[in-house]
Parts: C-alpha cells; sequence; structure tokens
C-alpha cells in the first residue's frame, strides 16, 4: 500500500498546473478536485503522446513509400517506427496511471493525503517567487520557462519540501526521482536529480548564512 505522502506528492505534482494559484482557494479545495486535476493531467499527456505517435507513423510510412527501398530511408522509416512505439507506450503508462491513482487514494487515509497534498499546493503557491528564482539560479544552461511542465512541477514541490517543510533533502530529492520514473522519461530523472542536489546545497548555504 502507498504510503499517504507518497500519494499527495503524486496529487500535487499533477494537479499543480491545473487548480486556482490562489493559496485561500487551494486550501478549500476537496480531495476528489485534486484527484480529479491528477488525472485530467495524465489523460491530456496521454492524448498528446498518441498524437505525436501517429504523426510519427504517417511520417515513416510516407518515406517507405517514397523511398524505392532505399536502405537509408528504410532504416530511417524504422527509426520513426520505434519512436511512435515508445510515445505509444509512455501513453499507456499515462493511462496506466490516472486507472490507479483513485484506488491508491481508497486503499489510503484520505484524510492524510488531502491535507499533504494541499500542504503541498498552497506552499508552492505562496512562495512561488522564491522557489522559481532558486531554481533558476540552479539551472545550467536552461530556461525554467524552457523545462517540461511535469517537470518544472516536480522540481518545485521538491524543493517545497526541502525548504519550506522540513522534509530532509535525501528523502525530498529521492520521492521527486520517484515521481521522474513515474511521469517523466530517463533524461527527465537525471535532470531532476541533478537539479535538487545543487538547489539543496543552496538551500543549506542560505540557512548558514
Amino acid at each position: 500500500m502507498m504510503q499517504p505522502r507518497r500519494i499527495a506528492r503524486d496529487l500535487a505534482v499533477l494537479s499543480l498546473s491545473q487548480l486556482p494559484n490562489s493559496p485561500e482557494k487551494l486550501s478549500t479545495q476537496q480531495l476528489s478536485n485534486v484527484m480529479l486535476s491528477a488525472i485530467r493531467t495524465l489523460t491530456s499527456e496521454a492524448q498528446e503522446a498518441l498524437e505525436a505517435a501517429s504523426a510519427e507513423l504517417q511520417r515513416s510510412s510516407d518515406r517507405l513509400l517514397s523511398s524505392q527501398t532505399r536502405a537509408a530511408d528504410i532504416q530511417s522509416a524504422r527509426t520513426m517506427v520505434n519512436d511512435a512505439v515508445e510515445l505509444t507506450q509512455a501513453a499507456i503508462n499515462r493511462l496506466g496511471n490516472a486507472l490507479e491513482l483513485p484506488e491508491f487514494i481508497q486503499l489510503a487515509n484520505q484524510h492524510d493525503v488531502r491535507a499533504y497534498s494541499l500542504e503541498l499546493l498552497t506552499t508552492v503557491s505562496r512562495r512561488r517567487t522564491e522557489i522559481d528564482e532558486l531554481l533558476s539560479s540552479t539551472l545550467k544552461e536552461w530556461q525554467l520557462s524552457r523545462v517540461p511542465r511535469i517537470d518544472r512541477d516536480i522540481l518545485r514541490i521538491a524543493v517545497a519540501e526541502i525548504w519550506f517543510l522540513g522534509v530532509p533533502d535525501k528523502v525530498a530529492i529521492n520521492e521527486a526521482v520517484d515521481l521522474a520514473k513515474r511521469y517523466s522519461d530517463e533524461d527527465g530523472r537525471r535532470f531532476i536529480n541533478g537539479v535538487l542536489r545543487r538547489a539543496s546545497e543552496e538551500i543549506k548555504q542560505q540557512s548558514i548564512t
């Protein structure tokens, strides 16, 4: 059985972009609203992945039809098909996660899930400027606005836990990496791990000074 805080992190990350930005409005949200927002995020991402996979398959089909059996074109088409398969698998995983969320919540302590997910959401909302400034300072050759939405929200939740909610940095980073394994990709996982390690060091330096 998943722990309430782990489920709460999932809900917070997935619903962050869907719910009101106002801390006051967030504090009144029902667990069902947060869960619905999270499921909408997952299904929307699944739809986008399926559309991308369909377009990639169409391009590979067109490449094959016009290739006249040239080896280079056939290899290119094969690569496109592999990319489409990966996108389709990502979509299936998103839909699977969307179907699992209600069951996880039903089996957990729902009061604790709601309380911690709303604590995460309201903390990020109240401290968004500080969190984003810290993340921007730790990004190497990246702008925060260019980071994929799900990766950006995982980073925000983790920094909120380390900086304002007293969660040990190792715990918050490990939980963020686990979130990335479920909702991002391998590149996103490594990126999040590196950024959060730098961010946690920056937070430690600020606490010393």
